[in-house]
């Protein structure tokens, strides 16, 4: 007998930001960036307020990482940019990169996320 499948969590954003970032890579640079950007998000504890950090492989293109990044206000944006990890990912990119990020800002009103998703075993 199978388990029954579990509702997934829905939650409203108010007041959150969110940003969709395209990073252009220079050709064959796209593993020294991901490694820029796992050490980055390897100390996101630094920044409470940053909810969501998802990085992205672009299947279409090898020289494009995607970045999609959650949070919770105002201030926790700023803190995000005040932080001592940005500056020193922002220190570190750029001569990765083909030209400087391409940022779309939002403001997310809703999620929908399986909770399954949560409980399997991501461990590195």
């Amino acid at each position: 007998m199978s388990a029954e499948p579990e509702e997934p969590v829905q939650v409203l954003l108010p007041g959150r930001h969110s940003m969709l970032v395209r990073l252009t890579c220079k050709e064959g640079m796209r593993p020294s960036m991901l490694e820029i950007l796992n050490t980055y998000a390897d100390g996101l504890e630094e920044e409470p307020g940053t909810e969501m950090f998802v990085v992205s492989l672009d299947p279409d293109d090898v020289n494009l990482v995607w970045l999609f990044e959650v949070f919770k206000d105002d201030e926790a944006e700023e803190a995000h940019r005040a932080s001592q990890g940005f500056a020193q990912m922002m220190g570190t990119m750029p001569e990765f990169l083909e030209g400087p990020p391409a940022v779309l800002r939002m403001e997310p009103l809703r999620m929908v996320l399986q909770e399954t998703v949560l409980s399997e075993d991501w461990a590195f």
